[in-house]
């Protein structure tokens, strides 16, 4: 484990929002384990929050049952709490979840959302804006696994219907209704490894 983040590894590194919730349908756990594995057999790096419980710990899992590398970045509260990936190739601990958010952004190459809760909404919604002030061009990509975003999409293309939301940026942003939709998109957009 390390305090503060390390220098990023040459390798193209996909940074994953999800939920860590253990409750929800069954379904989204084998999405999460699919892209694991997807992402290790690109020879890509798994970047994720840290966890080892929920969609988190199947997307982990998966990577490395791919022979991924897995970057797990987690604020020290989990730790505490018992709920840390300990088998990350490399485990970044920060204090806050504003720090982790940042590492989160600064590790990656792109970033792909899966189906989450409030925290996947707030760091998916962060990442689209920030595309859309310049603060980087990566690509971001949206997993919708049995519809779950649709209905945020649809508010999305509503607002910039309605000039809320600029339409270049909602265009920036790729949806996929499958892993290797999501893949595919990914090796059609991505650049090579510029990670901060």
């Amino acid at each position: 484990m390390t305090d503060t983040p390390r220098p990023a590894s040459p390798a193209f590194a996909v940074t994953v929002f999800l939920s860590s919730a253990t409750k929800v349908d069954r379904s989204y756990y084998a999405a999460a384990e699919a892209l694991g594995r997807a992402i290790a057999a690109e020879k890509w790096v798994l970047v994720y929050g840290g966890n080892n419980v929920g969609c988190m710990g199947a997307l982990a899992d998966g990577a490395r049952a791919g022979g991924g590398r897995v970057i797990g970045i987690t604020p020290q509260f989990f730790i505490d709490r018992k709920l840390a990936d300990v088998k990350c190739d490399e485990l970044v601990v920060t204090t806050t979840m504003r720090e982790r958010k940042q590492t989160l952004e600064q590790r990656a190459d792109a970033f792909i959302a899966l189906p989450g809760g409030l925290g996947t909404f707030e760091e998916l919604f962060e990442i689209i804006v920030g595309k859309q002030l310049g603060q980087h061009d990566k690509p971001i990509i949206i997993l919708n696994i049995n519809g779950f975003y649709t209905p945020l999409i649809e508010l999305i293309k509503g607002a910039a219907e309605q000039h809320f939301v600029r339409e270049v940026t909602w265009q920036q942003i790729a949806v996929a209704d499958t892993v290797k939709e999501a893949i595919d998109l990914l090796k059609a957009r991505r650049t090579p490894a510029a990670t901060i």
